[in-house]
């Protein structure tokens, strides 16, 4: 199946939205071991050659890979337990002794507690293992833990997640104060205290970032980018926050005195609230904005291209005290502008990144947006019933990616079945078709598209409805536990899916 296709050789692409967490199998989670590569597989039979995922870091409360407990590390439940034992960390026999898993949604609780237990066996191994497999892991791992590459981030995550163990999950605003503080004393006894809890966490990240290598590898073989994604806020409880709470809107309590949302919008009349602190832009500046250096180099350094979350938030971001109910207590502040882009493209250079631009997007935005050079975003079920909107497909630009929906949309056929029969009628108008098959004509749509980039959900090539969904925005449950069936990569809709992206001109057909 090799193809050593070089990802940016053809200029019109097409790619897929799947999130790992959705892929089939039986642990309880899609992961990012062989099922990942035969995902891959099918994708590269369809003439898919950009593979979009969402934040891969591990995941907290509400299991949102938006508010991940780190901007750096790897979520653990992502990691595969199959390559585990052909990389000779675990016996077969551990796989035989697996819960049973039923197929359907993510069961986060669950298969966090096998997978951490069988994360717990391989570290034993090798901590303590004397043969010739043992010894060499940990000498990579104590290569990986002093590399330059990870000492931006690994030490502060490991200190954080080992505290956390100690605290029972607790966030660290809740922890002892002159630990909430880093008061310099209680912080170095902790690093005592804790410091076998650390050492497995580095091994966790050690072992998650191998198969992601190995993952990324099986990609770039059948000719696959991967986009990643990075959300522009960092969750409060997160390392990066307790690590570096200079840098945020924080009180000497380590709770926010603004957070992060949007004003009311497509998805909610009161706004959004996220919660998440927000930047001391004017420090990060004074620094050289070192901190988004280093964390654009990581996502660099994972990803092929990233996707940036909320990028108007870079020209004005919307500011909620922390005791408001609503996001629409909020105001618009400025946000780095492109003082921020100069200084990423000074110390790292050319900067494969997508801009989402979605939102109220005023004329600064568009500004930055032209300055940046970076594509934004179409979402057809943001513009076929507006022929006025910049998402109508008859406004779409070049240096754009388009999508028939997103991780926080509806799935096409559950949006369509929503609207009333004036809006069904106005799509058709614009898709074709009597929209029994609407996904499918949406599709097509995308990816005629004169967007440079198409992006497909999953979920529309399943076309599936309402059930299929990943994200609902304002919703704080049942949200990121959609998972693809067995036996749903058919031949079939891979055939059928290269016919329209090899007819749109977004994959060479002798490829």
């Amino acid at each position: 199946m090799s193809r050593n296709v070089d990802p940016g050789a053809v200029s019109r692409s097409a790619g897929v939205l799947l999130h790992p967490t959705s892929l089939p199998g039986g642990y309880g989670i899609g992961d990012i071991g062989p099922r990942a590569v035969r995902f891959l597989d099918w994708a590269a039979s369809a003439g898919i050659s950009l593979w979009q995922v969402l934040p891969l870091g591990p995941t907290g409360h509400g299991n949102s890979p938006y508010s991940a407990l780190s901007v750096f590390a790897g979520n653990p439940l992502l990691i595969s337990p199959e390559w585990m034992v052909e990389e000779g960390l675990l016996e077969a026999e551990t796989l035989e002794e697996v819960p049973e898993f039923p197929e359907g949604p993510v069961d986060y609780e669950r298969a966090g507690k096998w997978k951490g237990r069988m994360l717990r066996t391989a570290w034993d191994y090798v901590r303590g293992g004397r043969d010739t497999g043992a010894r060499a892991a940990r000498d990579d791992l104590r290569a990986f833990v002093e590399s330059a590459a990870n000492a931006a981030w690994l030490p502060d995550w490991t200190l954080y997640a080992g505290i956390k163990d100690r605290q029972d999950g607790s966030a660290w605003a809740d922890w002892y104060s002159p630990i909430v503080r880093r008061n310099p004393a209680a912080i170095e006894a902790a690093e005592r205290t804790v410091s076998v809890e650390r050492e497995y966490h580095a091994f966790v990240q050690w072992l998650f970032a191998r198969q992601w290598r190995r993952l990324r590898e099986a990609a770039r073989e059948r000719g696959i980018s991967i986009l990643g994604d990075m959300p522009i806020y960092p969750a409060l409880d997160s390392a990066e926050v307790w690590a570096r709470q200079d840098l945020f809107t924080l009180g000497k309590d380590g709770l926010p005195e603004e957070v992060a949302g949007v004003p009311p919008d497509y998805f909610s009349e009161t706004g959004q609230l996220w919660g998440n602190p927000l930047y001391r832009w004017d420090r990060m500046e004074a620094e050289g904005f070192a901190w988004w250096v280093a964390r654009v180099r990581a996502a660099l350094q994972t990803f092929d291209r990233v996707r940036i979350d909320h990028f108007r938030a870079f020209a004005s971001y919307w500011a909620v005290p922390a005791i408001a109910r609503t996001a629409m207590e909020g105001r618009w502040m400025p946000g780095p502008g492109m003082k921020l882009f100069e200084a990423l493209r000074r110390e790292l250079g050319d900067l494969p990144l997508v801009a989402e631009d979605l939102g109220i997007v005023d004329e600064p935005v568009r500004d930055l947006l032209r300055a940046s050079g970076f594509p934004g975003m179409r979402v057809l079920q943001f513009g076929l019933t507006d022929p006025r909107s910049a998402h109508h497909p008859k406004n779409h630009i070049e240096n754009a990616v388009v999508y028939t929906g997103t991780h926080d949309n509806d799935t096409s056929r559950g949006w369509f079945e929503g609207l009333d029969a004036e809006e069904r009628a106005r799509v058709l108008e614009v898709v074709g078709g009597d929209g029994t098959e609407v996904e499918w004509d949406m599709i097509r749509v995308a990816l005629e598209s004169p967007a440079r980039t198409a992006i497909i959900p999953m979920q529309d090539v399943l076309g599936l409805g309402s059930e299929g969904r990943m994200n609902t925005p304002s919703e704080p449950d049942g949200n990121w536990e959609w998972r693809m069936s067995e036996g749903a990569l058919t031949v079939e809709r891979a055939e059928r899916l290269r016919g329209m992206v090899e007819k749109s001109r977004r994959v060479d057909r002798q490829s």
